[in-house]
């Protein structure tokens, strides 16, 4: 059974010291209450929801899973899931970024993005229930009439249901073109869906009275390919003219995935047979419609990995804390023991060293990430609201694809931390290993994250995003250089982003010539991307800690020797990947 304690300083020391959100807030439309004050009570509660109500299910969950009736089609979630999800509906955690109009708190994105690593750390299996209700609500909020907002959005907001998408299908996994799902006009503006949707998270489960999916299929006249894919409301349970419940509608769930992890979220295969639905957005646009809600489940993805790795790196350190084993190299340090404890060791230091450098440098990511598409959304300006959306269009691949891969690293090293131990179940170690290996593959797996870095954000957009990051690190680099504590790290910072801007046009102008040295090059760009922005975020974790009134010398004192460490041994690897970026398309030849 692992530990949890939700990691409420380095929280608020993330949002209001290093990114001053309350600052920033407070100068948005609608923010003037989004406080300081506010904004904390909320993390506490979060926090407590986390400690003392899904944590304590994480282990035991996992062990009995999620159980499927295939007489019935129905799905029955571990014990104590209905309770916590009780108390999660009760509590208004379902509402709480959602607007107004629609039951929500209207809270900003960067809070909901912070709650969500504490409900995520306690339990990630059990928070996909309600994660993926969040993308159904932007698919209704962005594009579903104000009936369809009315009828659907609104009890999703309120907790009494819970929503899904329904994308994949068996031969159409990420080209969504090849799906074959249809959609046949029926009566009164509706439509009869057919077709087999797999890996549905939480498509099946007795949670909550209803489950509305939205779900890509094709018009009987759609243009072949992407091009011609509709988006659909499929609700479990039809809707009575008054808002009541009605009949059962024709889509069940048929298997429950066996999987490597997760193992009490429910991940469908879900059968549509000619089951009721209605079109949401416009007809042969439901892709287009699908990825405007593409950044928000990205980041969220981001947020899980950053989840698992935090839970990971709490144990893997106080079992090493409390782990007599061996002793120094330089001599005994506990002479009254049998043996000194682990810490003692440089390796398992500088494994621990390694997950607080991603787990802590992960969160500054994520939740700047965050803070600009609150920015985005709802800066009373329009220059700082493109500038935003640009900047968060550049670091969502990033926010995604290699938060999840640093997951990896952390829970190996974890486990690695632990020994023997971490690969026996009743330590709880090898759950997070198992459960981090998802993350990778959710939204699309890392080699699509890097495409889009690359092909998308950085060629096909002219590296809008990138160029605003650049500026940002270098004022940075040019207000704290005379500082002679920080110069170290603001050398070594400014010259590996001039380095990563060099490396940029010429990569790009390679990629012009060469279409394919794009895909050669996408992953490396990525991992050399990531290291050098969680570098920046270090550097600035640093001045943010120093000039703090409110942190002990202790902890100022670690955030330093941190980013002494991660600049000394984790930067580096940037030049590994700049190697292999070099190299070039022909060192990976064809195969027969």
């Amino acid at each position: 059974m692992t530990l949890y304690q939700a990691p409420l300083d380095d929280l608020r020391f993330t949002l209001f010291d290093l990114l001053d959100v309350e600052t920033v807030l407070t100068r948005l439309q609608d923010g003037s209450e989004h406080t300081h004050d506010l904004l904390n009570a909320v993390l506490e509660e979060a926090g407590k929801l986390s400690e003392q109500v899904l944590a304590p299910t994480n282990r035991p969950a996992d062990i009995e899973g999620c159980q499927f009736d295939p007489a019935t089609g129905d799905v029955t979630t571990p014990k104590g899931f209905k309770e916590a999800f009780k108390a999660f509906a009760e509590g208004g955690w379902a509402s709480l970024t959602m607007k107004e109009s629609f039951g929500g708190q209207a809270l900003p994105c960067v809070l909901g993005s912070a709650v969500a690593e504490l409900v995520q750390s306690g339990n990630l299996a059990w928070s996909l229930y309600p994660l993926l209700s969040e993308s159904a609500c932007h698919a209704l909020e962005l594009h579903g009439s104000r009936a369809q907002q009315e009828t659907y959005l609104r009890p999703i907001v309120e907790g009494r249901w819970t929503g899904t998408m329904c994308l994949t299908e068996p031969q159409a996994g990420s080209d969504l073109g090849l799906l074959k799902a249809r959609a046949e006009p029926g009566n009164a503006g509706s439509y009869a869906i057919h077709g087999t949707k797999i890996f549905i998270s939480a498509g099946e489960h007795d949670l909550t009275e209803n489950i509305v999916h939205m779900v890509l299929a094709r018009l009987p006249d759609a243009p072949a390919g992407s091009r011609g894919i509709s988006m659909f409301i499929v609700p479990k349970f039809k809707i009575n003219p008054d808002g009541s419940l009605g009949q059962r509608n024709h889509v069940f769930a048929s298997a429950i995935e066996h999987k490597m992890g997760i193992h009490a979220c429910a991940t469908c295969v879900m059968n549509f047979d000619a089951a009721r639905g209605y079109l949401i957005g416009q007809p042969n646009k439901g892709l287009a419609a699908m990825f405007t809600m593409m950044n928000a489940a990205r980041l969220a993805v981001g947020v899980q990995g950053l989840a698992l790795a935090e839970r990971a790196w709490q144990n893997s350190f106080h079992y090493a804390r409390e782990r007599l084993q061996g002793r120094c190299l330089s001599g005994t340090k506990f002479l009254n023991k049998v043996a000194d404890n682990l810490l003692v060791h440089p390796d398992v230091r500088r494994m621990l060293l390694t997950q607080r450098a991603f787990v802590e440098g992960s969160r500054a990511l994520l939740l700047y990430t965050a803070l600009q598409t609150d920015i985005e959304a709802r800066a009373s300006d329009e220059s700082a609201r493109k500038k935003a959306g640009e900047l968060v269009a550049f670091l969502i691949p990033i926010a995604k694809g290699f938060v999840t891969e640093l997951a990896q690293e952390c829970t190996k090293e974890a486990l690695q931390v632990y020994g023997g131990h971490g690969f026996i179940a009743d330590n709880g170690m090898e759950q997070l290993v198992r459960d981090a290996r998802i993350l990778t593959l959710y939204e699309g797996t890392t080699g699509i994250q890097a495409a889009d870095l690359l092909g998308r954000k950085i060629l096909h957009l002219h590296g809008n995003g990138f160029k605003h990051f650049l500026q940002e690190i270098d004022c940075f680099c040019t207000q704290y250089k005379a500082n002679d504590k920080l110069r170290p790290l603001i050398e070594k910072l400014a010259c590996r982003s001039q380095q990563w801007r060099e490396l940029t046009l010429k990569l790009a102008a390679r990629v012009q010539n060469h279409p394919e040295e794009m895909g050669a090059s996408a992953m490396d760009y990525l991992w050399y991307s990531g290291y050098l922005v969680l570098a920046y975020f270090w550097a600035r974790s640093v001045v943010s800690s120093q000039a703090s009134q409110q942190r002990t010398v202790s902890f100022k004192q670690a955030k330093y020797d941190t980013a002494t460490f991660y600049f000394a041994r984790i930067l580096p690897r940037t030049l590994t990947h700049q190697a292999a970026i070099e190299s070039g398309v022909d060192t990976l030849p064809t195969f027969e």
